[in-house]
This record gives structure tokens, C-alpha cells and sequence, in this order.
């Protein structure tokens, strides 16, 4: 479970990084807040906004990077409907064996 004040500091250490023109990285976020790089790698809210950081300051305001923003949202959703698909399977299934 994410503490808030870790994940409000890592937010703010991206923020920093990237309004003084630094690279946002898993590193310097480390440096920035003092916690340590994998505590960074393993929480996933934290790791998240992390990369979330990075890809944007790698691609704002880009053709390419409204390109591969695009790109990712089609593979979620890929992913969320394959997931649907597999859930209405399972009801399909438990509705006909309650028959």
C-alpha cells in the first residue's frame, strides 16, 4: 500500500526535476527524496508516476509522442477488453451451469 506523503514527495521530486530542466529518473528521484531506488521500483503508484513523468518529459507536446500516447491507450485497451471478454466468458459458464 502507497504512504501518501511517499508518492506526494516523489510527485513533487518529478515536478522539480522537470522544472529545472533535469532528466526524471528513477536515480534522481531517489537523491531528490531520499528514499532508495527500489523502494521507488517496487511500489507501483510511486513507480507509475515516476514513468509517467519520464514519458512525458520525453514527449510532450510531440507528433511522435501524441503517436505512441496513442499507441499505449490502444494496447490498454486491448488488454481491458481482452479481460472483458474473459469475464463474460466465466458468467456465460456459470449461468449455463446454474440452468
Amino acid at each position: 500500500m502507497t504512504n501518501t506523503s511517499t508518492l506526494n514527495g516523489a510527485e513533487r521530486a518529478c515536478a522539480d526535476l522537470l522544472r529545472n530542466g533535469q532528466a526524471v529518473t528513477f536515480t534522481a528521484v531517489a537523491a531528490h527524496t531520499g528514499l532508495g531506488r527500489t523502494t521507488l521500483y517496487r511500489d507501483p503508484m510511486i513507480r507509475a508516476t515516476i514513468e509517467e513523468n519520464r514519458h512525458r518529459a520525453a514527449t510532450s507536446g510531440t507528433l511522435n509522442g501524441l503517436t505512441d500516447e496513442i499507441a499505449t491507450l490502444r494496447a490498454a485497451l486491448d488488454i481491458l477488453a481482452a479481460s472483458v471478454r474473459r469475464h463474460e466468458e466465466q458468467l456465460r459458464k456459470l449461468t449455463s451451469r446454474d440452468r
